[in-house]
């Protein structure tokens, strides 16, 4: 991923007055700096339940997985993605003396997983013991993609603010927005989808092979006992 940066295009008296804090403001940022408001929004929205899929074989779920190999089968499986965007604007002043243009940034980012679809291995009839074991399973997963989701959201709103409720950004006049956006699709959203992607971690901690060997063991041994008749 590339590493956060401020895309800020400076003239180099710009760039002198804010480096060295010790130079005045010039009027121009003055205006852009103490006039116009600053604003960063970054709101998730929780799933609001789920989509069962009972159609498919474990066999064809395994193949969904990469897991074909014989040592690893999916008997579930919960599928959904991490989702985002980003509405951009802001007040632009221009100084035609510089030739700059400052932006107040306003940036609203909706974060979010796309629909969650939960797969149950059709050996598994729903209503019974395995079925409901395999599903609570999965539950955990959805769960776990909901928590990071929050997360998700804690992180980069804090990353943003950080970067955007300070000074306006500065670029060549008529340059400012796209510099703006620049910058969300060239950094924020490699941030974000790495934010996002962080959540496998907890995924992975779901499915130990301590939480396999008791789903074999559950339902009186249902489970196994249905994995050992299909593989026959």
């Amino acid at each position: 991923m590339k590493a956060l940066s401020a895309i800020v295009c400076l003239s180099a008296g710009l760039a002198a007055a804010e480096g060295a804090q010790a130079a005045a403001r010039t009027p121009f940022q003055i205006r852009c700096e103490d006039t116009i408001s600053k604003t960063v929004s970054v709101l998730s929205s929780k799933q609001n339940g789920y989509t069962i899929n009972n159609q498919l074989p474990y066999r064809a779920l395994t193949t969904k997985t990469g897991s074909i190999d014989g040592r690893m089968q999916t008997l579930g499986l919960t599928v959904t993605k991490g989702m985002y965007k980003a509405n951009l604007g802001g007040p632009v002043l221009q100084d035609p003396v510089s030739g700059y243009e400052c932006i107040a940034p306003k940036v609203d980012i909706a974060l979010n997983y796309s629909p969650v679809l939960i797969y149950v291995g059709n050996e598994f009839a729903p209503g019974s013991c395995a079925y409901n074991e395999i599903l609570a399973h999965e539950q955990r997963h959805l769960a776990a993609y909901m928590e990071n989701l929050v997360r998700v959201e804690r992180v980069v709103s804090q990353a943003l603010s950080k970067r955007f409720e300070g000074k306006p950004l500065y670029a060549p006049s008529g340059t400012a927005m796209s510099a703006l956006e620049h910058e969300i699709n060239g950094t924020w959203f490699p941030f974000i989808n790495a934010e996002f992607e962080k959540g496998k971690m907890k995924q992975a901690q779901i499915d130990t092979p301590e939480e396999y060997a008791r789903l074999a063991r559950s339902c009186d041994g249902e489970i196994a006992a249905i994995m050992q008749r299909r593989r026959k």
